[in-house]
């Protein structure tokens, strides 16, 4: 699994091939949650909240870099 971005200390991560909806990972310590892309709806896991909206605010202002990096990880 790609890291695609390091927010801080927090990797944001892609599958190459994964399940759809459209979302990416972030791992921080021992936590990792799944986002949709779309929404940037929790899919799954769980997030410290100051971590949580880190990522949340990066993945609002580069959307359409992560729907680049998903339609590019899943046609590999």
């Amino acid at each position: 699994m790609p890291t695609i971005h390091l927010l801080n200390s927090i990797k944001i991560l892609m599958y190459f091939n994964d399940h759809a909806p459209p979302h990416f990972h972030a791992k921080y310590n021992e936590y990792e949650v799944l986002i949709v892309i779309e929404t940037l709806e929790i899919y799954a896991g769980s997030f410290p909240k100051k971590q949580l909206n880190a990522v949340l605010e990066w993945a609002a202002a580069n959307k359409v870099f992560l729907q680049t990096k998903w339609n590019e990880f899943q046609n590999n």
